[in-house]
């Protein structure tokens, strides 16, 4: 996802000066009072689910709620306005408008999910800060490395349950007795959640050498390939601060550049002034 017309400190599709009603848009007066409204109406969607709140404040509470949609969807409104199709080309845009849709949802029995969804109204902290969009940009550009490693740890995964369910099957059927309950009980292990006196401990009872089989697997599956998705969204968290960062200096060296041409251009246009100047003074001289 990248910031586009929707989103704040971007450049209008139109090469015309933005309108006053898009520089209110894109001001950061109105994405911090928008930020706040998120704030707010997330601690009002909180309360709603006590119900000794609901009995004292609901009513206020379901009016506060109900102006805060409606702040939400004028704002999607004149972005549209605003933006026409180009709205839609922005993801954020997108997503934005998706969380305000399911708000207005109605309250029936049918619709009862997706009125419970609009929680979901919190999510637009991600489009509306910077650095939020920036962690979830990182995330999206990490999917492809992310999916290789994750073949990895299934291939990984299904020689150690196929290994698990031949060793320990026979004795222990609930943990080892099919694939599936060798690859759940694994990743149990993997996750370290009562991984000693829950099964290893049990299992080493029967078979005292099964620790050979247990620790690498935690080895390999822990602290080797998991870590490998730490380090591919830090690499795609710096390679896109990279980029932003030679779009930064890509524009600084375009504007000095442009600031070398006019100052050359004024310098030519001075030489040419003062070379009249001469011209016409030794036209008036003796």
């Amino acid at each position: 996802m990248s910031s586009s017309p929707g989103t704040p400190n971007s450049r209008s599709a139109d090469p015309a000066q933005p309108s006053r009603l898009q520089r209110a848009l894109e001001s950061s007066k109105t994405q911090r009072a928008i930020t706040i409204l998120i704030l707010i109406n997330a601690v009002v969607l909180g309360l709603e689910t006590s119900a000794s709140v609901m009995a004292q404040v609901g009513d206020f509470l379901l009016l506060a709620d109900q102006a805060i949609v409606a702040v939400f969807v004028i704002e999607i409104l004149a972005k549209l306005w605003v933006y026409r199709t180009s709205f839609f080309k922005d993801p954020w845009n997108l997503f934005d408008f998706t969380v305000v849709a399911i708000s207005l949802a109605p309250g029936s029995a049918a619709f009862s999910v997706l009125r419970a969804l609009r929680v979901l109204r919190v999510l637009r902290l991600i489009s509306v800060i910077p650095s939020m969009r920036k962690v979830v940009q990182a995330l999206l550009q990490a999917i492809p490395g992310m999916g290789s490693v994750a073949a990895l740890l299934g291939l990984i995964y299904y020689v150690f349950a196929v290994m698990a369910t031949k060793l320990f099957g026979a004795a222990f059927p609930d943990w080892f007795g099919s694939i599936g309950a060798s690859a759940y009980s694994l990743f149990q292990i993997m996750t370290l959640e009562s991984w000693s006196m829950g099964i290893v401990r049990p299992v080493m009872t029967v078979f005292p050498y099964a620790w050979a089989f247990f620790v690498p697997f935690i080895l390999v599956t822990t602290f080797a390939v998991l870590n490998l998705f730490i380090a591919i969204i830090v690499n795609a968290m710096q390679s896109q601060h990279d980029e932003e960062r030679d779009e930064a200096l890509d524009k600084i060296t375009q504007q000095s550049h442009g600031d070398a041409m006019r100052l050359e251009d004024d310098l030519k246009a001075v030489h040419q002034e003062v070379r009249e100047i001469r011209k016409l003074l030794e036209r008036q001289s003796p």
